[in-house]
């Protein structure tokens, strides 16, 4: 879609259920994620680098992302090697794990229903909202991907997130940090906010969610609920 279509769709809808994704947008993990994958996955014998991880995966399932690499070997990796991925994961989120910055103002300044849908499995998800206090907030409107047939880029879990808040589709909006999220949700035909504003986050990438069908970009979380009150004002 167009950039000046993106806008007028915007300026069209009344959001009646905001969808945030987990990682890098309500919790600072994707660093933490991406370094403990390549970590794990190099001493399997597939050696990549934390940067590679979140070029190819950042966004997508670890079941796609297992079935990817499990293809490129040709052969299959352990049967716990997620179990294997999180447990590095949960040991690093335990030392560093951080709520993203201004989350909690942004939160408490959003007056639409709101829910999260993730691609971590729960037991991820639980752990690190529960880490940075904002469990609470949400449970227990929180999905995940293993809840659906396919992860993103496909708009399985969006979908699903909507039809359990019993919000239709086109009244959703996406809060995403993510190529393959901003994609999930533009294929629900929902819209999307590109945040950019996480430490995994680099100089192009607002360009990148922009790119991908962000109808607005912004990197400061307090931004949030003056974005969303916005819409349908102009």
């Amino acid at each position: 879609m167009r950039a000046a279509g993106r806008r007028q769709v915007v300026a069209d809808l009344i959001p009646q259920l905001i969808i945030f994704d987990c990682d890098g947008v309500l919790v600072d993990s994707e660093v933490i994620s991406c370094r403990a994958h390549a970590e794990t996955l190099t001493r399997h014998g597939y050696p990549i680098t934390a940067d590679q991880v979140f070029d190819r995966f950042l966004g997508r399932s670890m079941r796609q992302a297992t079935l990817e690499i499990e293809a490129e070997l040709g052969r299959a990796l352990p049967d716990d090697f997620p179990a294997q991925v999180y447990a590095e994961v949960f040991k690093l989120f335990a030392a560093s794990l951080q709520a993203t910055p201004h989350i909690n103002d942004a939160l408490t300044g959003i007056t639409v229903p709101a829910c999260v849908a993730s691609s971590g499995p729960p037991e991820k998800i639980s752990t690190s909202l529960n880490r940075v206090g904002l469990y609470d907030r949400f449970a227990p409107n929180i999905f995940s991907a293993v809840q659906v047939q396919n992860g993103k880029p496909a708009p399985d879990l969006f979908l699903f997130a909507a039809e359990q808040m019993k919000v239709p589709p086109a009244r959703c909006l996406v809060i995403e940090d993510s190529i393959a999220g901003v994609t999930a949700a533009l294929a629900a035909g929902m819209i999307a906010f590109g945040y950019h504003g996480g430490s995994h986050c680099r100089p192009d990438t607002a360009d990148t969610l922009r790119a991908a069908g962000a109808a607005v970009t912004f990197d400061d979380m307090r931004q949030l609920p003056d974005l969303i009150a916005r819409i349908g004002a102009d």
